[in-house]
């Protein structure tokens, strides 16, 4: 589904060169968790998968579905079927959190060449998945993320994403800011959404969030690129022994 192959990438405001050469595949119903020390671009990843405009690719090329995606915007990309889940959530105050997610829910309909939902249907569907989550509807009556805790903003982010069903999910840092009864809930959402023609992306620091959203894949990036990938049990060694030895290798 996602195959990069030599991807350098830079914040384009100053040219500092982030994304150094990296290649990654991830298939088909795989869960493929990334991850590595500060500052080795993990975020940047994430950012240049969906198309961010503060960076730009200057070699290489990221192949979704067998297509190139880099001269697509955001807004294509997001109809193509990829979503990201971000560390740190935005406040949007004005935007209704329920008009924010029926909007979006009938932009994709309609880029997938689908009706537009009716307001009960809408309504059914929030309220199947909010349940899932453990939202209250009243949260959703609020505007989007605004005085939402982390764990608010982190469900709702969830919540987008199995009303969405994106095909590409990447996830950045999901885990940050979670207390143990939020994180079992947010993986036991992306759990339900674990399937044969869906693929994820996991960021992530530390091995705690991979005890509940188990890996396929393992990979450890360092100054921009793939230095290391294994399966589940890598995350293990990293949590036991950190990422020095496999630095010293890279270097």
């Amino acid at each position: 589904m996602l195959e990069i192959k030599n991807l350098h990438a830079r914040i384009a405001e100053d040219g500092t060169e982030i994304i150094r050469g990296l290649n990654l595949t991830v298939r088909n119903g795989e869960v493929a968790a990334i991850m590595g020390p500060n500052g080795s671009g993990k975020s940047t990843l994430s950012y240049v998968l969906t198309g961010r405009e503060d960076y730009e690719v200057t070699e290489g090329d990221i192949l979704y579905n067998g297509e190139s995606i880099l001269e697509m915007d955001v807004s294509e990309r997001a109809a193509a079927g990829l979503f990201l889940a971000f560390q740190y959530p935005v406040e949007i105050p004005g935007v209704a959190t329920m008009q924010f997610l029926k909007v979006a829910m009938n932009e994709q309909r309609k880029a997938r060449g689908e009706d537009e939902l009716t307001t009960p249907d809408f309504i059914r569907r929030v309220k199947e998945a909010a349940g899932a989550l453990d939202i209250d509807m009243n949260m959703l009556k609020r505007p989007l993320n605004v005085g939402f805790s982390g764990g608010e903003k982190k469900r709702a982010e969830i919540l987008q994403m199995s009303l969405l069903e994106p095909k590409l999910c990447v996830l950045d840092e999901t885990d940050s800011g979670l207390d143990i009864d939020a994180l079992k809930v947010v993986a036991d959402g992306v759990n339900a959404l674990r399937s044969p023609d869906r693929a994820m992306v996991v960021i992530t620091h530390y091995q705690r969030l991979l005890e509940y959203i188990v890996p396929d894949s393992v990979h450890v990036l360092y100054q921009g690129r793939v230095v290391k990938s294994g399966d589940k049990s890598l995350a293990l060694e990293l949590e036991d022994n950190g990422y020095g030895s496999i630095i010293e290798q890279a270097a």
